[in-house]
Protein backbone atom coordinates (compact mmCIF):
# COMPACT_ATOMS: atom_id res chain seq x y z
CA UNK A 1 0.00 0.00 0.00
CA UNK A 2 1.09 3.59 -0.92
CA UNK A 3 2.41 5.65 1.92
CA UNK A 4 -0.67 8.61 2.90
CA UNK A 5 0.91 11.80 4.32
CA UNK A 6 -1.93 14.21 5.42
CA UNK A 7 -2.31 17.51 6.97
CA UNK A 8 -5.56 18.58 8.89
CA UNK A 9 -5.41 22.43 8.27
CA UNK A 10 -7.11 25.26 8.86
CA UNK A 11 -7.51 28.77 11.18
CA UNK A 12 -7.25 29.11 15.07
CA UNK A 13 -9.71 26.78 16.42
CA UNK A 14 -11.04 24.87 13.53
CA UNK A 15 -10.11 21.58 15.44
CA UNK A 16 -6.64 20.92 14.20
CA UNK A 17 -4.90 18.90 16.84
CA UNK A 18 -8.09 17.10 18.38
CA UNK A 19 -9.46 15.69 14.38
CA UNK A 20 -6.05 15.34 13.35
CA UNK A 21 -5.46 12.85 16.24
CA UNK A 22 -8.51 10.94 15.71
CA UNK A 23 -7.79 10.68 12.12
CA UNK A 24 -4.06 9.68 12.85
CA UNK A 25 -5.67 6.84 14.89
CA UNK A 26 -8.04 5.71 12.39
CA UNK A 27 -5.47 5.71 9.98
CA UNK A 28 -2.77 3.91 12.16
CA UNK A 29 -0.67 6.70 11.57
CA UNK A 30 1.77 8.79 13.73
CA UNK A 31 1.02 12.06 14.58
CA UNK A 32 2.68 15.03 13.74
CA UNK A 33 1.90 17.50 15.95
CA UNK A 34 2.53 21.53 14.17
CA UNK A 35 2.73 23.78 17.06
CA UNK A 36 5.19 21.56 18.99
CA UNK A 37 7.48 22.62 16.06
CA UNK A 38 7.12 26.14 16.57
CA UNK A 39 10.35 28.30 17.43
CA UNK A 40 10.17 29.85 21.12
CA UNK A 41 10.34 33.44 19.41
CA UNK A 42 7.03 32.18 17.48
CA UNK A 43 5.59 31.35 20.32
CA UNK A 44 6.45 34.30 21.93
CA UNK A 45 5.02 36.51 19.40
CA UNK A 46 1.44 34.87 19.37
CA UNK A 47 1.16 34.94 22.85
CA UNK A 48 1.77 39.06 22.64
CA UNK A 49 -0.78 38.73 19.87
CA UNK A 50 1.43 39.74 17.36
CA UNK A 51 0.85 37.87 13.97
CA UNK A 52 3.85 35.73 12.50
CA UNK A 53 4.98 36.63 9.31
CA UNK A 54 5.98 34.42 6.38
CA UNK A 55 9.26 35.02 7.16
CA UNK A 56 8.16 33.74 10.99
CA UNK A 57 6.92 30.57 9.56
CA UNK A 58 9.18 30.09 6.81
CA UNK A 59 11.68 27.98 9.41
CA UNK A 60 9.12 26.44 10.48
CA UNK A 61 7.43 24.94 7.54
CA UNK A 62 10.95 23.68 6.35
CA UNK A 63 11.00 21.89 9.47
CA UNK A 64 7.12 20.48 9.05
CA UNK A 65 8.45 19.39 5.77
CA UNK A 66 11.26 17.26 7.08
CA UNK A 67 9.37 15.77 10.03
CA UNK A 68 6.79 14.38 6.83
CA UNK A 69 10.10 12.80 5.02
CA UNK A 70 11.07 11.28 8.56
CA UNK A 71 7.94 9.75 8.23
CA UNK A 72 8.30 7.99 4.99
CA UNK A 73 5.32 4.86 5.89
CA UNK A 74 3.02 7.87 6.30
CA UNK A 75 1.96 10.46 9.12
CA UNK A 76 -1.30 12.93 9.74
CA UNK A 77 0.17 16.51 10.51
CA UNK A 78 -1.31 19.68 11.82
CA UNK A 79 -1.03 22.97 10.59
CA UNK A 80 -3.05 25.87 9.58
CA UNK A 81 -1.10 26.11 6.16
CA UNK A 82 -3.10 29.14 5.18
CA UNK A 83 -1.24 30.07 2.34
CA UNK A 84 -0.29 28.10 -1.05
CA UNK A 85 3.27 28.37 -0.89
CA UNK A 86 3.03 26.95 2.87
CA UNK A 87 1.09 24.19 0.94
CA UNK A 88 3.32 23.94 -1.59
CA UNK A 89 6.58 23.83 0.95
CA UNK A 90 4.95 21.14 2.98
CA UNK A 91 4.05 18.79 -0.71
CA UNK A 92 8.07 19.64 -1.12
CA UNK A 93 8.12 16.89 2.04
CA UNK A 94 5.87 13.97 1.01
CA UNK A 95 4.53 13.10 -2.40
CA UNK A 96 0.85 12.90 -3.07
CA UNK A 97 0.26 14.84 -0.26
CA UNK A 98 -3.39 15.23 1.09
CA UNK A 99 -5.17 18.18 2.99
CA UNK A 100 -8.22 18.13 4.75
CA UNK A 101 -9.37 21.92 5.51
CA UNK A 102 -11.42 22.05 8.69
CA UNK A 103 -13.06 25.16 7.24
CA UNK A 104 -15.52 27.39 9.49
CA UNK A 105 -16.62 31.36 9.44
CA UNK A 106 -14.34 34.21 11.59
CA UNK A 107 -16.84 34.28 14.22
CA UNK A 108 -16.56 30.47 14.63
CA UNK A 109 -13.03 30.70 14.93
CA UNK A 110 -13.35 33.12 17.51
CA UNK A 111 -15.81 31.66 19.59
CA UNK A 112 -13.91 29.02 19.88
CA UNK A 113 -10.58 30.41 20.15
CA UNK A 114 -11.68 32.81 23.18
CA UNK A 115 -13.29 29.58 24.78
CA UNK A 116 -9.83 27.57 25.32
CA UNK A 117 -7.91 28.17 28.70
CA UNK A 118 -5.18 26.02 28.17
CA UNK A 119 -3.51 27.51 24.70
CA UNK A 120 -1.01 30.41 23.70
CA UNK A 121 -3.14 31.69 21.13
CA UNK A 122 -4.92 34.48 21.77
CA UNK A 123 -8.50 35.36 19.82
CA UNK A 124 -6.80 39.07 19.25
CA UNK A 125 -5.08 37.13 16.09
CA UNK A 126 -7.81 35.33 14.84
CA UNK A 127 -8.69 38.12 12.11
CA UNK A 128 -4.85 37.89 11.00
CA UNK A 129 -5.33 34.21 9.98
CA UNK A 130 -8.49 35.13 7.86
CA UNK A 131 -6.87 37.42 6.36
CA UNK A 132 -3.93 35.28 5.49
CA UNK A 133 -6.01 32.31 4.31
CA UNK A 134 -5.76 31.48 1.11
CA UNK A 135 -8.97 28.63 0.47
CA UNK A 136 -7.12 25.94 -1.02
CA UNK A 137 -10.71 24.28 -1.99
CA UNK A 138 -9.23 24.69 -6.32
CA UNK A 139 -5.96 22.42 -5.19
CA UNK A 140 -5.67 19.47 -6.13
CA UNK A 141 -5.63 16.74 -3.17
CA UNK A 142 -7.80 18.88 -0.79
CA UNK A 143 -10.55 17.98 1.12
CA UNK A 144 -12.91 20.68 2.97
CA UNK A 145 -14.73 19.60 5.36
CA UNK A 146 -17.41 21.47 7.60
CA UNK A 147 -15.23 22.38 11.01
CA UNK A 148 -18.32 22.98 12.85
CA UNK A 149 -19.22 19.25 12.40
CA UNK A 150 -19.27 16.76 14.71
CA UNK A 151 -15.29 15.70 15.00
CA UNK A 152 -16.24 12.02 14.64
CA UNK A 153 -18.16 12.91 11.31
CA UNK A 154 -15.02 14.88 9.98
CA UNK A 155 -12.39 11.92 10.59
CA UNK A 156 -15.05 9.48 9.07
CA UNK A 157 -15.71 11.67 5.89
CA UNK A 158 -11.77 12.44 5.83
CA UNK A 159 -11.27 8.79 6.10
CA UNK A 160 -13.82 7.84 3.26
CA UNK A 161 -12.06 10.58 0.93
CA UNK A 162 -8.92 9.41 1.32
CA UNK A 163 -9.52 5.65 0.69
CA UNK A 164 -10.80 6.76 -2.33
CA UNK A 165 -7.83 9.62 -3.27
Amino acid sequence: MKPLHVVVMGVAGCGKSLAGALLAQRLQLPLIEGDDFHPPENIEKMRQSVPLTDADRAHWLERLAGELRRHPEGAVLTCSALKRNYRDTLRAGAPDLRFVHLALTQHQALERVASRTDHFYPPSLVASQFEALEDPSGEPGVHVADGTAHVERIVETAARWLAGA
